[in-house]
């Protein structure tokens, strides 16, 4: 299918500039006149009650305008708005009892941030101490204490899936593998620590600038906790430096800068630092995982149970999804005659774990992509060709889930196998160097249940000027992954005028069109990419008839839209400038503005997404037996996104991945001692991979036109995050027969696996 010349380029971010030469604006860089500088008072313990909390002589302070406890505030819950609304558990401030350290028990503002700090010192927090419970197999005892006292066993949610015959399958087995695995937990350390400033314009109402990925949904939660209409909650979204999942939910800190905002009619800040962040900021969840997988003596999976409890920490967030998610990651990508899943999400005294990149796929697909290649050894087979036995393809269905529309994941395997030279390297094997494989599958933005169903999943507004410009109002959110770039590519190419043509309003609660759910999911391409080419449409509608009238035509000429031209394809002479068609039609319409609003949600296209991505990766190593180190000397991958619609863009997106997939699979991990405190609060302790550590790497574009995305577009964000972790430690087997089972691999786990110590 042919495409305009704009889509699949690599067109530069457009908002690189700003960027790198230090003129965007993020949240923290907003001052106001008159602006209060807001802190968190929070607990030193991870489970104790509340006794007797004395704010008075922080209020006595000079400087301080507000001190405000969990006794001040409404008494609404918030929590995980997709999947499960009842599940929300959580107040901005602690009432009667906490439950991690840097739970949050006060807030106060004050002139300047130094008065705020000694106005925490000078709260009197009297606590008794519980019972600390660290991990879910402790929280899910017989007789352990409650965290939650609603939550039997501490387990706040169960999920299962069961479909096929699992006794029937596992008894035509010719091989089976029982294994448990363990994943640990990681933080999301986008660059930008999370920020907001809260404004009172009037009486009850609230404006909020913060860094966010899912403004309208913050504006549904704080408008519900503050008590407030809807309508009388703005929130606003500046650049964001990243995000990763880790700012899609409402946090305490936004809440309470609206609230004092309003209470001192005065505007209030709150910015976290990089200890906060680490020390008490959302996290991927841990997991403890059993899997049993059975296949014929060819190689044929037959059947799988899946059990999984999530170490979801102190409270819900967006656990209950992960909870979903996982078990549905499960049993994707290849195809499971009979599969079984029961997942508990489980609370324990850790800050709370919520979403982050590839959402429950990450730890999932690292347990299914190492027992493919243990089984693979184990019956003779090549680990590529175990796998495009199994694959997923075009048409085939996962059960009460969706039926798959585009697939091309054996011709990932195909490329990636050719592209890495993995035949001959695994004939001629070199001591201390590995090759390993993993894979994945994504969806391109969820659409299970939805919170609130009043508007569509996406949409977009599009105004166009005499001048030959044009204006996009949108919600979706630029979170560093570029969609303020693709979407003006995607406007451009529908209506044939050049980007920098476009003018971008975006994120704004109160002048961009209700619908878009935020940055997460893999969503934004597909589904806010659809509602742009609507709205284009139906300004395109009302300009054809101007051509019509203006050349004399009949209806049965079609018309294009290119070069900044609106005109007859069959004849291109024939035409206006696209300014010159604009203008035509405002006359004829007495001035009244050329605006469209377009919209989309996906429709009849089962429970999770519309499309699918699926990809293979293939990493090679070098491990040093005398030290254990493990360095990666290059990545090969073969991506399956549909047809790119920045390729520059796609590219990026590997390459990021690529560094996450690094840092979880060898260094990046949460250290807590047994108070329940994080350790290392620092990016000198919280080790991650930098420029140096990056391997070089080689990829292939599996090309699927995808009748459901924009010009065949899908998922090219998350999904790449997911198969390097189990593609390296399947290499660091190969180079040293070390099999990890218990993530991150480290170099004293591989000399404690060649017996080099003890």
């Amino acid at each position: 299918m042919s495409q305009p010349a704009i889509i699949g380029q690599s067109i530069p971010r457009l908002d690189a500039p700003s960027k790198v030469t230090g003129q965007a604006i993020y949240t923290d860089d907003l001052k106001m006149p008159g602006m209060l500088y807001g802190k968190l008072l929070r607990s030193p313990l991870a489970h104790a009650k509340i006794k007797r909390l004395d704010v008075s002589r922080a209020k006595a302070l000079p400087g301080v305008k507000d001190v405000i406890t969990g006794a001040d505030i409404p008494q609404v819950k918030y929590g995980n708005w997709r999947l499960v609304p009842q599940s929300q558990d959580e107040l901005a401030l602690a009432v009667d009892k906490v439950r991690f350290v840097g739970d949050e028990v006060a807030a106060v503002c004050a002139i300047d941030a130094d008065t705020a700090q000694r106005a925490l010192e000078l709260i009197e927090v009297e606590y008794e101490e519980l019972p600390v419970i660290l991990s879910v197999e402790e929280a899910t005892a017989e007789g352990a204490p409650l965290i939650h006292d609603e939550s039997k066993g501490n387990v706040s949610l169960v999920r299962k899936i069961d479909y096929g015959n699992l006794e029937e399958m596992f008894a035509k087995a010719d091989y089976i593998r029982e294994d448990t695995f363990k994943v640990h937990p990681v933080q999301h350390a986008y660059m930008e620590p999370c920020s907001c400033v809260a404004h009172s314009e009037e009486a009850n109402r609230v404006t909020l600038w913060t860094s966010t990925q899912t403004p309208y949904i913050v504006q549904c939660l704080l408008a519900s906790t503050l008590g407030l209409p809807e309508n009388n909650v703005r929130v606003m979204k500046v650049m964001v430096g990243g995000g990763f999942g880790g700012k899609m939910e409402l946090r305490p800190w936004e809440f309470c800068a609206s609230f004092m905002a309003m209470r001192t009619g005065r505007p209030v800040k709150f910015t976290l630092t990089r200890a906060d962040e680490l020390a008490f900021g959302r996290r991927r969840h841990a997991m403890s995982i059993y899997s049993k997988v059975g296949f014929s003596k060819d190689g044929m999976l037959l059947a799988k149970d899946f059990q999984v409890m999530l170490d979801g920490g102190a409270y819900n967030a967006m656990g209950p999804t992960a909870t979903f998610l996982c078990g549905t990651f499960g049993n994707m990508l290849y195809n499971y005659p009979a599969y079984r899943y029961f997942g508990r999400h489980v609370y324990t005294n850790k800050p709370p774990a919520s979403a982050m990149r590839g959402f429950g796929a990450p730890q999932a697909a690292f347990v299914a992509e190492t027992q493919l290649n243990m089984a693979a050894e184990a019956l003779g087979i090549d680990p590529i060709d175990l796998r495009i036995k199994n694959a997923m393809q075009t048409g085939d269905v996962i059960p009460d889930v969706a039926t798959i529309s585009t697939c091309g994941f054996k011709e990932c395997l195909q490329e990636v196998r050719r592209i890495s030279g993995w035949d001959e390297k695994r004939k001629n094997p070199v001591k201390g160097k590995g090759l390993g494989i993993g894979c994945f599958s994504f969806i391109s933005g969820g659409v299970f249940n939805w919170f609130n169903t009043k508007y569509n999943f996406s949409a977009a507004e599009v105004s166009v000027y005499e001048d030959g410009t044009a204006q996009l109002a949108t919600m979706a959110c630029d979170i560093g992954q570029g969609p303020d770039t693709a979407m003006r590519q995607i406007l451009a190419a529908e209506l044939g005028i050049p980007i920098e043509n476009i003018r971008l309003i975006a994120m704004d609660t109160a002048t961009t069109p209700k619908a878009d759910l935020g940055s997460w999911g893999s969503r934004v391409t597909l589904m806010n990419g659809n509602a742009v080419i609507d709205a284009a449409k139906k300004i395109k509608e009302m300009l054809i008839p101007v051509l019509f009238e203006e050349m004399d035509l009949n209806q049965i000429h079609d018309i294009g839209f290119a070069d900044g031209r609106v005109f007859v394809k069959a004849n291109p002479k024939k035409g206006l400038t696209f300014g010159e068609c604009v203008y035509k039609a405002l006359r004829g319409r007495r001035g009244e503005p050329l605006t469209a609003r377009g919209f989309y949600t996906p429709r009849n296209k089962g429970l999770v997404s519309p499309a699918f991505s699926f990809g293979a990766q293939i990493a090679e190593v070098d491990v040093d037996t005398d030290t254990g180190l493990i360095k990666v000397e290059r990545m090969y991958t073969a991506h399956d996104c549909g047809m790119p619609i920045n390729k520059m863009a796609v590219e990026g997106q590997l390459e990021g991945a690529i560094q996450m997939g690094l840092g979880y699979a060898l260094m990046e991990n949460l250290i807590m001692d047994d108070k329940g405190r994080t350790l290392n609060t620092t990016f000198l302790d919280y080790k991650m991979p930098t420029a140096e550590d990056m391997p070089p790497g080689e990829s292939a574009d599996v090309f699927t036109y995808e009748p459901e995305g924009p010009y065949g577009a899908k998922e090219a964000g998350e999904g790449l995050a997911i198969p390097t972790a189990p593609a390296i430690t399947h290499a660091v087997y190969e180079a040293t027969g070390y099999r990890c089972m218990e993530t991150p691999i480290t170099p004293e786990k591989v000399l404690r696996a060649l017996d080099k110590i003890k």
